[in-house]
């Protein structure tokens, strides 16, 4: 049994600012002069991906190193000069003395997310499922097919997050460590989930399902077909996260997944 400490707050902190970093790497590359970038400061990772991107935190902050007014100072040049927002995500297993001295230079917490993780070792079950469901991973000439699907689904709710989701999808699937899983029903593309690897732990992320595949089992099969690919690939631990409470946090606790802690999210705000 795995136990909730600092270590392994260190291995699950990491693997999410990889694939972040990842990301940003990704979006340089492809577009140049979107001004994409990141760095490590403190044993945190940085990382800028647009004024408005989810990406544009931190991952890391008191986890490796403490946190010191030094760190943090190189740390918010790094996003003014971009005019950027300043947020870290912060796992609870930092020294507790470190939230005084953010709450000292004006940050505020703004939200929560359930960090939470699965053992591979012990194999994946595999339940039945039907017939006309199959998932794969995308081939390279099919990203924006993957990224199309995706933002439907989102669509579905956010409506005005379609080209956003769209664009960022995009950039997701072709990651260096990305697998772009799709659902398809019948040979129509219904669900889309990603998977990211990096040494011996995968993450979990892009679940989505258009509103007419949903109820068909698309994404408990691939959840099912992400972790057995990755314990095949050497993988000894899948993460993810999730709004506590949420049924994503439900959904993922039902597939064995076990809550490791619940990080914060905080916001300069002066």
């Amino acid at each position: 049994m795995m136990i909730s400490d600092r270590e392994l707050s260190k291995r699950l902190e990491r693997t999410e600012a990889r694939a972040n970093a990842d990301f940003v790497d990704t979006r340089a590359r492809l577009d140049p002069e979107f001004g994409a970038a990141w760095k490590e400061v403190g044993g945190a990772y940085a990382m800028y991906d647009g004024a408005e991107s989810p990406l544009t935190q931190t991952f890391g902050l008191g986890i490796f190193e403490d946190i010191t007014s030094e760190y943090l100072d190189e740390i918010e040049a790094f996003y003014r000069e971009r005019d950027a927002p300043v947020f870290h995500e912060i796992s609870p297993m930092i020294d507790a003395s470190h939230m005084e001295l953010l709450t000292s230079r004006g940050y505020r917490p703004i939200e929560l997310t359930s960090v939470m993780y699965r053992d591979l070792s012990v194999g994946v079950t595999m339940r039945e499922r039907n017939a006309d469901l199959q998932t794969r991973v995308i081939t390279p000439d099919e990203v924006a097919l993957w990224a199309r699907t995706s933002a439907d689904a989102w669509c579905a709710e956010h409506e005005a997050l379609g080209e956003f989701m769209f664009n960022f999808g995009a950039i997701s699937a072709q990651c260096a460590g990305a697998y772009p899983y799709i659902a398809e029903l019948a040979g129509s593309p219904i669900a889309t989930g990603m998977l990211f690897i990096y040494d011996d732990i995968c993450m979990l992320a892009g679940a989505s399902t258009i509103l007419e595949g949903r109820n068909q089992g698309a994404q408990t099969a691939l959840l099912e077909d992400r972790l057995a690919f990755a314990a095949s690939r050497g993988c000894t631990l899948a993460i993810m996260g999730a709004a506590p409470g949420s049924g994503s946090q439900r959904n993922a606790q039902k597939n064995q997944f076990q809550i490791a802690y619940t990080r914060t999210k905080w916001q300069l705000s002066i």
